[in-house]
């Protein structure tokens, strides 16, 4: 969703009824659900809490995280199962994903991974790997439509005979790249526009013509590839490369109140109002979206692209919609992320500090430990709960340390 931000009460000991504790452990639950089908592990059961946050702060976690860890159990190979399907191999990265509804009353982000998408000529033979999330409003018809369409654009485009090297420099083939994800999103949106709500084409279904036009879904998508980043987004879901410890933005959320955007939509006639914070004719919180055809031309569904080369400094690379980004900066998500990447980083983080032994009915037990990639998306995500996010929560971690160069 693309809702601002409210603000809410911090503390938790305001409400403590039983129906809002039921809330709170179907949560938890939900989400250690979603790691386990994600990692292809099951959650470790409780460990004591015995670590300090002056302890968790001199381990290299930041302070004010409001969470605590245990100490380290067990040494933590470096070799680890991949998260999502198929076999490991080793041109494939290592990531983590977890997605949950949070406190929204319905799920609207969808997520894709796709490791070795193709090997184009453009990357000389070798895999190119794609990671993407998407932040619906207005019904998941969109973001669903995203999530199994986009990568196989992005595909037909990277393999037409025009996208091959032809000589130049690095410019030339970052120009490549741009067009490959222009041309992708450019051909979403027209398919998204010309779907109706029943998944049928609009011109052909007998649905009212108003219901193919509300449905929209923001779109931050990168390209892994063995020497650049690719970045595409449109938006307000959020790219963050983390280099030397340094939260790098590889993308820059397109909110209604930019200077820019609010240039561009009041030159395309449409207004900028303030209606629980700034919002395209007082109705939605992002000015670019796939989608939305009743707002175009206001709303715009080009993306911004950048690319960065890969360096031997490169930690991390998390995509993330905005109920994580609301409640947390870029740079405390990227000391979270590689305080868990880290080798002699705890192998058992204590993700269930509030739970109790019995919410891991029906998932046994294990003496599996979940990747280091999934450990920090799940402690991203369980942050953004605790800050009190009120939107769905989209995240994915990829390990740049233990991916191919």
């Amino acid at each position: 969703m693309t809702e601002i931000y409210r603000t809410v009460s911090t503390g938790r000991r305001d409400d403590v009824s039983p129906t809002k504790c039921r809330e709170r452990r179907r949560r938890r639950i939900e989400m250690r659900r979603q790691a386990a089908i994600y990692s292809g592990f099951v959650p470790l059961r409780k460990h004591a809490r015995t670590t300090t946050a002056a302890q968790a702060e001199m381990g290299g976690l930041p302070a004010d995280v409001g969470c605590v860890f245990p100490s380290p159990t067990s040494s933590h190979k470096k070799q680890e199962t991949l998260v999502w399907r198929g076999e490991e191999t080793d041109d494939e990265p290592m990531y983590g994903v977890v997605s949950v509804m949070g406190r929204s009353r319905k799920m609207e982000d969808t997520v894709t991974v796709k490791p070795s998408l193709c090997k184009p000529e453009i990357n000389q033979q070798k895999p190119v790997h794609f990671f993407a999330v998407y932040d619906g409003h207005g019904g998941s018809q969109v973001s669903t439509l995203c999530s199994t369409t986009m990568h196989t654009l992005v595909k037909e485009e990277l393999e037409q005979p025009g996208c091959k090297l032809e000589g130049g420099g690095n410019d030339v083939v970052e120009e490549k790249w741009r067009g490959v994800m222009r041309r992708s999103f450019e051909r979403m949106d027209e398919l998204a526009m010309g779907t109706c709500m029943c998944r049928t084409t609009a011109s052909l279904c007998h649905c009212d013509p108003r219901e193919a036009a509300i449905s929209g879904s923001t779109a931050v998508a990168a390209v892994l590839t063995n020497g650049n980043v690719v970045v595409a987004n449109t938006g307000d879901s959020r790219a963050v490369l983390c280099r030397n410890g340094m939260a790098i933005p590889l993308s820059n959320d397109h909110k209604p109140d930019r200077p820019d955007e609010r240039a561009r939509i009041e030159a395309a006639g449409g207004r900028v109002l303030v209606v629980d914070g700034a919002r395209v004719e007082g109705i939605l919180a992002t000015s670019r979206a796939i989608g939305d055809t009743y707002l175009k031309p206001m709303v715009a569904w080009e993306p911004e692209v950048t690319s960065m080369r890969r360096e031997p400094g490169d930690e991390c690379l998390i995509l993330a919609s905005d109920g994580l980004w609301d409640v947390l900066s870029s740079q405390l998500a990227c000391d979270i992320a590689r305080f868990c990447l880290r080798e002699d980083a705890p192998s058992g983080l204590d993700l269930n500090e509030t739970a109790t032994e019995d919410d891991n009915e029906g998932q046994g037990s294990s003496g599996h430990n979940p990747s280091r990639s999934v450990l920090a998306a799940t402690l991203l995500t369980r942050l953004a709960l605790g800050r009190q996010s009120n939107d769905n929560i989209s995240v994915i971690v990829i390990d740049l340390k233990n991916s191919p160069p």
